[in-house]
């Protein structure tokens, strides 16, 4: 269940980004096939979306020392953008940056855009796990740079493996919804 302060987000979520069909077959990141799909885009890009989203992640990082947020592109960019913002207007401030699923082919060809640097404690986010495969890419390239990553805070959880899988890898998940919060 989610935290009262959440329940606007909840609401703004089933009315923007849920996208139920009976017949209906989304694809999702994992490859798995779904009657809903969760189009987060569609909150995380939207201000009043983005400022309940900010609160929402920095409340549960209150009591937390973080270095850096980040997460794979592309649904984790505005989300780890505007946290990065709240937190400056918080007196906390916390840089973000994204991982590349490949390479940029030109300029510095990274792999990792945005403020990290080696030896941090980093914290990841994401849209919408369900297997939780994408994140894991983006914990492995970060722990490339010898960063600590022990937390991966989600704004929907699909209850399908994820919280399992990054467990596998010392990772916690937090959801601040789950699938069951849908009523799906």
């Amino acid at each position: 269940m989610p935290l009262k302060d959440n329940t606007k987000l909840q609401s703004l979520i089933k009315e923007k980004a849920l996208i139920i069909e009976d017949n209906g077959q989304f694809e999702l990141a994992s490859g798995d096939k779904s009657n809903y799909f969760f189009d987060m885009k569609l909150v995380s890009m939207d201000p009043e979306g983005s400022e309940l989203i900010a609160n929402a992640i920095l409340e549960l990082l209150k009591n937390e020392d973080v270095d850096y947020i980040g997460g794979l592109e592309s649904g984790a960019i505005p989300i780890a953008t505007v946290v990065a913002n709240k937190s400056l207007q918080i007196k906390k401030p916390i840089p973000a940056f994204f991982v590349r699923k490949t390479p940029k082919e030109r300029g510095t060809k990274k792999m990792i855009e945005g403020n990290l640097t080696e030896n941090s404690k980093v914290v990841l986010v994401e849209d919408v796990t369900t297997k939780g495969e994408s994140v894991i890419l983006a914990v492995r390239r970060v722990r490339e740079l010898n960063c600590r990553v022990d937390k991966v805070i989600t704004i929907v959880d699909r209850l399908a493996g994820a919280k399992e899988n990054l467990e596998k890898e010392n990772i916690e998940l937090v959801s601040i919804f789950t699938k069951n919060d849908f009523n799906l």
